[in-house]
């Protein structure tokens, strides 16, 4: 069922962001009267569709993505006989708002799903959008290693201002094993310290070990638990454990170490303060009171046109994060492995669907907003390449020659075939328990396999 599950999570998030993408350059092309004679969803065989106006809507095997077929597109020779609704017959701005408006529609989408996800509520953590204020320290970590300090408030990261706890995760998320100046307000002073982080799980994710002062909510109590008993409610927010400050991080080790014992929590329930003392229940070495807890979280809904103006404030700040990642991937300064191939997509999107319909909607969201920054790139193949090129005749006021043409194209196709196969790779690599250096380990063995067998 997981398997089925994902696949068809896919197909769901894959053919959303395809047919808007797609639906741009469709309803342009008609627009400034061009013929479009193919409408895919896929690639390859043609499975089924029908033919309308002109235009053959199909679907196809491999539903890696879709394409629509516009008269002329690709052919230059100056020598054809144009029809009126032929693209080569349109002027070069018209040309470029059918290109462009693929990415244009995908960004939109993800301005529309966020602003639909703003008018139905969003609870997010509270601490995210706090000032990063350290609240803790984990010991052995880079940070305690680096001389950070609690309640040191970070205000750059290698330049870049931070104003959030969201903007310094982020930040330090996207560079592993790297050498990080920390501009820092300490008791009024500015200092700058830097700090190497390490790199954490799979993607090889950026880990510092400070954290916010985030307190701990209970989300469920299991019934006839001790944390029932002792009358903890959900949505009750843990302040103290025996009158000492908890935070999240915290709160599950002073519970563990305390079986068998009566502890005092104060808790925040709805803006009073309340003390309750629940006994932990040994369970093997550890004590346990039947919660699931998680970070503070808070509930923001928006009326109609804030809900819209908060969706295009946070998808500009979500197109910045893209492009400064991108900048810092081909800088060397962020991993590779934190990038995700249809795998890796297939994956998040069966986790998404498996949390409800918004947190679908959120997921569309962001990878929207990201095929549409990535499709603008100038690489040949993508839309933007071919923008690119039309930029380079609309300076030069001449049209490059065929063969200038086909060399661009070419190079274009074999660094999709390399980027694909990168990301694939990748992908796979990250299932494996050494990652890329398990393919190592591979061609490793079949080099010493091939050495035996023509040297026995």
């Amino acid at each position: 069922m997981t398997i089925v599950g994902t696949i068809v999570a896919f197909i769901i998030v894959f053919g959303v962001l395809v047919f808007i993408h797609e639906f741009g350059h469709f309803f342009t092309a008609k627009l400034v009267g061009v013929r479009v004679e193919v409408f895919s969803l896929g690639f390859g065989q043609r499975l089924f569709g029908f033919k309308k106006g002109g235009t053959d809507y199909r679907l196809c095997l491999i539903p890696l993505g879709g394409y629509v077929k516009l008269l002329g597109e690709g052919m230059f020779d100056k020598g054809r006989e144009l029809a009126p609704d032929d693209f080569m017959a349109k002027n070069r701005f018209q040309r470029f708002l059918i290109l462009v408006m693929g990415s244009v529609m995908n960004i939109i989408l993800a301005i529309v799903l966020v602003a639909i996800i703003n008018l139905a509520g969003v609870t997010v953590p509270e601490y995210q959008e706090q000032p990063p204020v350290i609240g803790y320290i984990d010991p052995g970590s880079p940070a305690e290693k680096a001389g950070l300090m609690l309640d040191d408030e970070i205000l750059k990261i290698n330049g870049r201002p931070v104003r959030t706890w969201n903007d310094a995760e982020i930040t330090i998320g996207s560079k592993p094993d790297r050498v990080l100046n920390l501009e820092i307000k300490r008791k009024g002073e500015i200092l700058t310290i830097p700090i190497k982080t390490d790199k954490i799980t799979k993607y090889e994710m950026g880990y510092a070990g400070f954290r916010a002062k985030i307190l701990a909510q209970i989300a469920m109590v299991s019934p006839g638990s001790p944390a029932e008993k002792a009358g903890l409610k959900a949505g009750d927010i843990i302040l103290a454990i025996n009158d000492q400050p908890v935070f999240l991080y915290n709160f599950v080790e002073k519970i563990e170490k305390s079986p068998d014992m009566p502890v005092k929590l104060t808790v925040d329930r709805q803006g009073q303060t309340i003390d309750l003392v629940v006994t932990p229940r040994k369970e093997g070495d550890v004590g346990k009171i039947g919660i699931m807890q998680g970070a503070k979280s808070i509930t923001r809904k928006y009326s109609f046109f804030p809900a819209i103006a908060r969706s295009v404030e946070e998808n500009a700040k979500n197109t910045f994060l893209v492009m400064n990642f991108l900048k810092d991937l081909f800088t060397g300064q962020a991993s590779a492995k934190q990038l995700g191939g249809p795998l890796e997509i297939a994956k998040f999107s069966y986790a998404a669907m498996k949390m409800g319909l918004l947190q679908m909607l959120a997921w569309i969201a962001i990878i929207s907003l990201q095929l549409g920054i990535l499709n603008l790139l100038p690489i040949p193949v993508f839309d933007g390449g071919q923008i690119f090129v039309l930029m380079i005749e609309a300076i030069r006021r001449r049209d490059l020659s065929q063969k200038m043409r086909e060399i661009w194209l070419q190079i274009g196709f074999l660094l999709v075939i390399f980027i694909m196969g990168f990301v694939i790779l990748n992908d796979l690599m990250k299932t494996m328990p050494a990652g890329w250096k398990s393919l190592g380990g591979f061609f490793k063995k079949l080099a010493g396999s091939l050495n035996h067998v023509f040297n026995p």
